[in-house]
């Protein structure tokens, strides 16, 4: 093992990620049960295939450091119990509540999951960016990979939930949200996507008179 590069690497916060990461392939294998829009199941279904992807990229770094990627840390154990948690919700939902109301449950629950998520890739970026030379040619790559799908990921999931609340409240919603129809991959892009929809709004009702 190269113990210099591992000194370099918080291993913790990579088993973490890993967990994050298959935990949310359940979160996402479960939402998908709870979609009723089409538009969002289709979103769900890519960020499910992206998240797999995500298992991969995770898995081959910890190999590379020549770590077990299915060794148990505690940081890792409580991932898994969120994850289940959120799973245990939605499962409650569809037992309990109508379609667009689990939906909705679903939505939050991928956001929760997404949050721990994208701050876990902004942590490795931030590695990759204070670390030796050998372990951020490591790390980069991966950041560079992942972190966009995970910005959209939590940004167009945050404005779905938003927007199927709102509607849900009985107030004129944006659906699919502005985030996903600007294509928002950034915080800045989000909170402008967000402030856009009041526009939207106003036009959908001056075109219902």
């Amino acid at each position: 093992m190269n113990n210099t590069l591992l000194a370099n690497v918080p291993v913790d916060l990579l088993y973490q990620a890993l967990e994050t990461e298959k935990g949310g392939v359940q979160v996402y294998s479960t939402a998908l049960r709870c979609a009723v829009n089409t538009d969002l199941r289709e979103e769900w279904n890519k960020y499910l295939d992206q998240t797999k992807s995500h298992v991969q990229v995770l898995s081959e770094i910890l190999k590379a450091l020549e770590l077990d990627p299915d060794v148990e840390t505690p940081g890792r154990k409580v991932v898994r119990y969120i994850g289940t948690s959120l799973v245990k919700a939605m499962e409650m939902a569809l037992r309990s509540t109508d379609p667009k109301s689990a939906q909705i449950v679903a939505a939050e629950c991928v956001v929760l999951a997404e949050t721990k998520d994208h701050l876990n890739w902004e942590l490795i970026g931030e590695l990759a960016k204070n670390t030796s030379a050998d372990a951020s040619a490591l790390l980069k790559p991966a950041y560079e990979q992942v972190e966009q799908e995970e910005d959209e990921h939590l940004y167009h999931t945050t404005g779905w939930t938003r927007e199927l609340w709102i509607e849900a409240l009985g107030m004129p919603a944006v659906l699919p949200p502005p985030e996903e129809e600007q294509d928002v991959d950034t915080a800045i892009e989000a909170a402008q996507a967000k402030k856009s929809r009041t526009t939207k709004v106003k036009a959908k009702k001056a075109g219902a008179r």
